[in-house]
This record gives structure tokens, sequence and C-alpha cells, in this order.
């Protein structure tokens, strides 16, 4: 796949791996498939009741609208939204759906072409304004880069070991050790000792010689655990996207294959997005280096997920052989 809308992609595609019953509302559509982008913007899709947003698309007419939900857009947008189980009909429900509450929303007739400059702003804005500001700066903000997240979630790193960090690069004596000794719990406190041991608890699990030694991966496909998806709602159920990214590699090293499928099984979206990875063309710089500075890839891996030492987990793509050659003989 190109590398173009890489990330767009992958977000709006999202819909294909959910089920999609039969004469469905408006409502119920963009419950299941459009919140996907609609709700958060992204990849500058127009927001659920955002007045700004959706006047200038408004204005062309329903029919316009219609056409761009169930044909697609240029700017990155599938056809129904990815989810070619939706019938026209409920394609063109769900478009109502959205139009009905950007109309909605406060002062539709009067929005300003681009947001005031910030010198223009009210010092103190009364207190029934004060939601709607913050919901546009959240749209903002989604759409670009934000150092202050990046850096936040960015592990620090020990001036005396760059890898300090990765903590899953530990001797095989050293993995995995009991609460009362793993340096992470209190020993002093009585409830530590009640801990059951990580080599008790995994005993039972997919063994993998990464990490702490257990696939998790295995586990989960094969249900020996089962991770609760809300934490408030027991019977919730995960949105897995089955998509692949591929990420050409230069050099003899096989090309990196991301698999949301893996990923989304434990993460929602908004984990990664837009914080470490931005859906955006060209806007993640992507390096070994960053990576083992626990940044982008090393935000987890090394500290929560299998450590970058096990390298054809990710580069598991073979190169074309015939680019492969044409290569080696220049």
């Amino acid at each position: 796949m190109n590398h173009k809308l890489f990330f767009t992609i992958a977000a709006l595609l999202l819909a294909h791996a959910m089920p999609v019953s039969a004469a469905m509302s408006g409502t119920d559509v963009y419950k299941q498939t459009c919140f996907l982008c609609h709700a958060s913007g992204i990849a500058g899709a127009p927001k659920f009741g955002n007045a700004a947003d959706w006047a200038p698309r408004m204005a062309g007419g329903s029919a316009k609208l219609y056409d761009s939900a169930l044909k697609g857009t240029a700017k990155g947008m599938p056809p129904k939204g990815g989810n070619m189980n939706l019938s026209d009909a409920e394609v063109k429900a769900a478009v109502d759906y959205l139009v009905s509450a950007a109309k909605a929303a406060p002062k539709f007739a009067a929005v300003p072409a681009k947001p005031a400059p910030a010198a223009a702003r009210a010092p103190d804005p009364a207190p029934a304004t004060v939601a709607a500001s913050q919901a546009a700066e959240t749209a903002v903000a989604a759409a670009a880069p934000r150092a202050a997240d990046t850096v936040a979630l960015a592990s620090p790193v020990s001036s005396g070991d760059v890898n300090s960090f990765n903590r899953l690069l530990k001797p095989a004596g050293k993995r995995n050790l009991s609460p009362m000794e793993d340096g992470i719990h209190d020993p002093s406190i009585d409830s530590t000792q009640a801990l059951l041991p990580p080599l008790t608890a995994y005993a039972d699990l997919p063994k993998s010689l990464a990490g702490n030694r257990v696939n998790w991966v295995d586990a989960l496909a094969s249900s020996k655990i089962k991770p609760r998806w809300d934490r408030n709602d027991p019977k919730a159920q995960a949105i897995v996207m089955d998509l692949n990214i591929v990420r050409e590699v230069k050099g003899s090293m096989p090309d990196v294959v991301y698999p949301h499928k893996q990923h989304t099984a434990w993460l929602d979206c908004s984990n990664c997005h837009p914080a470490i990875f931005i859906p955006q063309k060209g806007a993640n710089a992507i390096s070994m280096a960053a990576i083992l500075m626990g940044e982008k890839c090393g935000v987890c891996h090394g500290k929560v997920a299998f450590p970058v030492s096990e390298c054809r987990l990710c580069h598991s793509k073979k190169k074309d052989s015939s680019l492969s050659s044409s290569l080696s003989n220049r």
C-alpha cells in the first residue's frame, strides 16, 4: 500500500471490523461507524455538532453530501465511511443525522470564516461558553502535533544509560521477579507479600522468547486472558480493526509491518492518536534512535510490550525481490 493517507485510512477503516445490522437509523449508523472519525475530527473530518465544520459542506446541499458519503472524497474518506455493509439509505440517514446535529449547534447562521485571533478573545469568558470553547480548542489540537503531550508520554532517560527505560531487556534470571524483589512494589507493605509471583501467574500462558517470556497475543487469541475493555462496563466489547500498515525501510532489513488488529484488541485508537502518532502523511518521523529514547513505538515497547531487541517481530515483511536486485546492482 502507498504511504499516502496511511494513518488517515487506518483510522477510517476501523468500521470494517464492526458488524452491521439491517435497517439501522441514522443515529445507530453514526454510533457504529461514523463516530470513529467525526466524533474527534480526525484527519480533518467535520466534527459532530460543530457548526463551523459543517456550514461550508452543507452549503452545497444534501445531494452533494450524500454523494460524498456514498462515494468517498479525495481528502481520504472512503466510500460509506469504509463500511461497505451499509445500504445507501442507511448512509443517507447518517448524513441527515449529522446535518441535524450541526443545525442544532448554537449560532449556526453566524459561523465565522476562521477563528478570531487569541488577542481578540475576552479575557474572562462567561461560564456558559467555557464548554464550547474547550471543545473548539480540543478539535484544533487534534489536527496538529502537541509537543507537551508527546513529551509527557515519553519516559525520561537516565543520562548514564540510554537504554535504562527498556526494563524488558534484562538477563533471564532477572525477569518476572516476585513483587517483593521487582523494585516496583513496596516490600514493607503486608499486601505486597500476598501478590501472586509472575512466574506462578504466567505458568499456563503461551510462551515467548521476548520480553517477560509470555506471548500475550496468543494468550488473548486463545482466551487464556480476557482483558476488560471498559472499566465501568464488564460487557463492553473491543472495537478491533484488522488492517496492516507497511512502512518501507531503507537498507537490507525487512520492511516494518504494523498490525492494527493486535493493538486494537487491547487499546482504543485514542491511546496512540494523535499524541504519539499524528494521522497525517509525513508527520511522523520514526527511527530506531527515537524508539530507543522512549518515543513513538518506544512509548510502550520495552516498558509494557516486548523490547526492541526482537527485531523480526516488527521487521517481518520481505522486500520485493525485483526491487532488492535493482538496488544491489546500483
